[in-house]
């Protein structure tokens, strides 16, 4: 089980079970709006599934971290283990090896760890 938090204003509806399964067999619409959207989540977990399975865990938490740094956002390591599929203690460990690093020798994270925008984040997440 997990949490959701809205970072915006959000309306959420409850229906039972008997009135879901009528509107599926009634209604061709909501069928349709169903399946678009199942279809949608099942495409964006499968593209993170094969990034995870392609890309080191070094690389895929440089990229979360340079999402944050390029957004000006804060994702908590407990919600980025998360998302990489590790637990905290994994991801503070891939954390120091980064660091350790200094990030990749690719031309996408060439310099990234001297942004000042990333030894800000970094300097939060320690």
């Amino acid at each position: 089980m997990c949490n959701v938090a809205a970072i915006s204003e959000v309306t959420a509806y409850v229906i039972s079970d008997h009135l879901f399964l009528s509107l599926i067999n009634k209604s061709s619409e909501f069928t349709t709006i169903l399946l678009q959207e199942l279809s949608t989540r099942i495409i964006q977990t499968s593209t993170r599934a094969s990034f995870q399975q392609l890309y080191t865990l070094e690389y895929a938490l440089l990229k979360l971290l340079k999402l944050q740094a390029d957004e000006h956002i804060s994702i908590s390591k407990e919600d980025m283990a998360a998302y990489l599929g590790i637990s905290v203690r994994s991801f503070n460990r891939s954390l120091k090896q980064v660091i350790a690093k200094g990030g990749f020798d690719t031309p996408e994270f060439k310099n990234i760890m001297q942004l000042t925008s990333m030894k800000k984040l970094l300097e939060r997440l320690r």
